[in-house]
C-alpha cells in the first residue's frame, strides 16, 4: 500500500495502493500510520508520490457504495486523521504530484508544504459537491488554508478540476515541473527545508498552522454531525451512483 525509501535524510513514501491510490479506510489508517512512525525516525523530511499516473483519485466511492451509511461513519473520522496527520506533522513535507490529484487526493496534497506538480501529470481539484457531498471539516479547513483566498469560493463551490498551470495560478499547487525533473526537484526542496534546524522548523510550521486547528475543533462541534448526516443520507448514495456511473465506471 505504501513503500518508504529513503534518499540521504529524506523519506520518500510512494502510494501504491491500487490503480487510482483511492482512500478507503485501510489506506487511510495505513498512512496516518506512516507517518507517526516517520515523526520519530531519522529523516529530516519527508516526500510524498505516487506509482503510476494517479496521485489520487480520492474517496473510494465504489467502496463506500458497497459499504454504505455504517462505512461512512467509520470512514470519515479516519479520512479526517488522516489529513490531520499529514498537515500537523512536524516535520517538512513535500506532495510531488505525478499523477491526477482529485477530491480527496487534491486535498491529500494539499496538506504538505509544497506541492509540485509535472506538466503531464492531468488534473487536479475538488469536485465533491459534484459528486453530492459535503466537504469534512478538516478537509475544508485545509483547502481554505491552502489556496488562494480570492479563489476559495470557486475552488470549492464550483467543484470544477483544473490543468497544473490553472492550479498553479490559484494557489493548488506551488510548482510545476517537467515530468522528469519532479523528482530531482522534490528532493531538492525537501532537503533545503531539511537543512533548516529542526525545532526551529517545527515550532514556526506549528504556529503557522495553528489556526486551522483552532477552527477544526470549534467548526468541527458545529458541523460535523450535519455533514455526516449528509454523507451517510439515502440521496448521497443515489447522486454517488450516479457519479460512478457517469465518469469512474465510464472511465
Amino acid at each position: 500500500m505504501f513503500e518508504i525509501t529513503q534518499n540521504g535524510e529524506i523519506a520518500v513514501i510512494t502510494m501504491i495502493h491500487g490503480k487510482a491510490n483511492t482512500m478507503d479506510l485501510e489506506f487511510c489508517e495505513g498512512i496516518a500510520a506512516r507517518f507517526k512512525e516517520l515523526k520519530k525516525s531519522d529523516a529530516k523530511a519527508v516526500v510524498l508520490t505516487s506509482r503510476g499516473k494517479i496521485f489520487s483519485a480520492g474517496v473510494n466511492l465504489v467502496r463506500a457504495l458497497d459499504g454504505g451509511a455504517n462505512y461512512f461513519r467509520e470512514f470519515l473520522p479516519a479520512l479526517s486523521k488522516a489529513f490531520e496527520a499529514i498537515f500537523f506533522f512536524p516535520k517538512p513535507v513535500v506532495a510531488a504530484i505525478n499523477g491526477h490529484a482529485i477530491a480527496g487526493g487534491s486535498v491529500l496534497a494539499c496538506c504538505a508544504d509544497r506541492r509540485i506538480m509535472a506538466t503531464d501529470a492531468g488534473r487536479t481539484g475538488v469536485p465533491e459537491l459534484a459528486v453530492g457531498v459535503p466537504f469534512p471539516t478538516m478537509a475544508i479547513e485545509i483547502m481554505r488554508f491552502s489556496v488562494s483566498h480570492c479563489h476559495f469560493q470557486e475552488i470549492v463551490l464550483g467543484a470544477g478540476t483544473y490543468t497544473p498551470m490553472e492550479a498553479l495560478s490559484r494557489g493548488l499547487i506551488d510548482e510545476v515541473v517537467e515530468p522528469h525533473d519532479l523528482m530531482k526537484r522534490a528532493l531538492a526542496v525537501a532537503k533545503g527545508f531539511a537543512a533548516v534546524r529542526h525545532d526551529a522548523f517545527s515550532v514556526s510550521k506549528k504556529q503557522i498552522r495553528q489556526p486551522v486547528a483552532d477552527r477544526y475543533r470549534s467548526e468541527s462541534q458545529r458541523f460535523e454531525e450535519e455533514i455526516n448526516g449528509l454523507w451517510c443520507a439515502p440521496e448521497a448514495f443515489a447522486r454517488i451512483r450516479d457519479y460512478v456511473s457517469r465518469t469512474i465506471k465510464k472511465a
